[in-house]
């Protein structure tokens, strides 16, 4: 295993952004920014050994400031929706930003995916820090929050968050890595098959605030328990997938216990071979189809991506938790050490 360091450049303020690359014996490679702790590239062997980057990016480093795919970046401090902006803890009400429709997501135009996290080279492992000060966002609470990634010999990347914080606070951070296991820029992926071990969903309102209670997908398009094409029933007339130009809802892991690892979903190509064995501690999966990635800044392929090149796989809490006392918390206190881990298995079909 190696693992390079190089200037990638500076941001608006001055700051310098670092890329690293983490190469394994085989040749396969992922590269990572301190640009939202982000994911770059992974580079993994299709069905015939050959090498392609399988995730969505940018060619610039400029380019992931602000975007709107938040493509391969840790967001935060709460990953996903909260409603209206608004929630309360502890009899304190606190208002946060609005910048999707009527709610608040991912933490805001500011929020961690759109800031320089500092960075070093942690053994062989890459670690990345990011210190959110109390108010920021409109959030409480001093927090310290680390995102430790791993390469492995096996083509596994393992993301491991800690977090402390001085004050009781709401968090939920995931990674937002669009996939297209045939290579970045070769296509949609709508002729992808998804298991996902989910035989739950939130169902949402019309700005993909959950309603309440889950419901089952058995019998609806919503049902991805067996390997289904991503494309197959996503213009079927169902009230979920006409709201967001198909899918962008959160599937509750059957199973879920506090702390283990489990899978939460499996993404392969037939074309390629190549599949993705998703595993995390989080309670939920957010599957997001790429249904808005027209206009997004140039990628790595040399062009503007279209919607659906790309299928993001969100392990994290549940949206809009913080007003939903039913959901697993997402308060964090002081004394209490948030943990969470995805791992992306990736390999050839068998």
């Amino acid at each position: 295993m190696t693992i390079e360091k190089e200037l990638w450049g500076k941001s608006s303020c001055g700051k310098e952004i670092y890329l690293y690359t983490l190469r394994n014996d085989s040749g396969a490679f992922v590269r990572l920014s301190s640009v939202g702790a982000g994911i770059v590239s992974i580079c993994v062997p299709d069905k015939e050994g050959k090498l392609a980057d399988v995730v969505l990016g940018y060619k610039k480093p400029e380019d992931y400031f602000g975007d709107g795919p938040c493509a391969g970046k840790c967001p935060g401090r709460y990953a996903n929706r909260i409603a209206k902006g608004h929630f309360t803890l502890d009899g304190v009400e606190y208002t946060l930003p609005i910048n999707n429709g009527p709610n608040h997501l991912h933490g805001g135009p500011d929020g961690f995916q759109n800031q320089v996290w500092d960075s070093r080279i942690e053994g062989d492992a890459v670690e990345f820090m990011y210190f959110s000060a109390d108010g920021e966002a409109g959030y409480p609470g001093n927090l310290k929050v680390v995102a430790h990634y791993e390469w492995s010999e096996e083509n596994a990347l393992k993301l491991s968050f800690t977090a402390q914080t001085d004050k009781a606070t709401v968090l939920n951070i995931t990674n937002h890595a669009y996939f297209n296991l045939n290579g970045e820029g070769n296509g949609n992926i709508l002729d992808h098959e998804l298991q996902l071990n989910a035989s739950v969903y939130l169902p949402t309102d019309e700005s993909l605030i959950p309603l309440g209670e889950p419901d089952p997908v058995a019998g609806t398009p919503m049902d991805f328990l067996k390997f289904k094409k991503i494309g197959k029933e996503m213009k079927e007339d169902f009230p979920a997938l006409k709201i967001g130009k198909g899918y962008d809802h959160c599937y509750l892991i059957d199973g879920w216990e506090q702390g283990q690892l489990q899978t939460a979903a499996v993404l392969r190509s037939l074309l390629s071979g190549r599949q993705v064995e998703v595993l995390t501690t989080q309670p939920g999966i957010q599957i997001y189809g790429g249904n808005y990635l027209a206009g997004s800044p140039m990628g790595k392929c040399g062009r503007s991506y279209n919607d659906y090149e790309g299928v993001a796989m969100e392990c994290q809490h549940c949206p809009d938790s913080p007003n939903e006392p039913e959901y697993p918390t997402t308060v964090l206190r002081p004394g209490e050490t948030f943990q969470e881990a995805i791992i992306w298995q990736f390999g050839v079909m068998k």
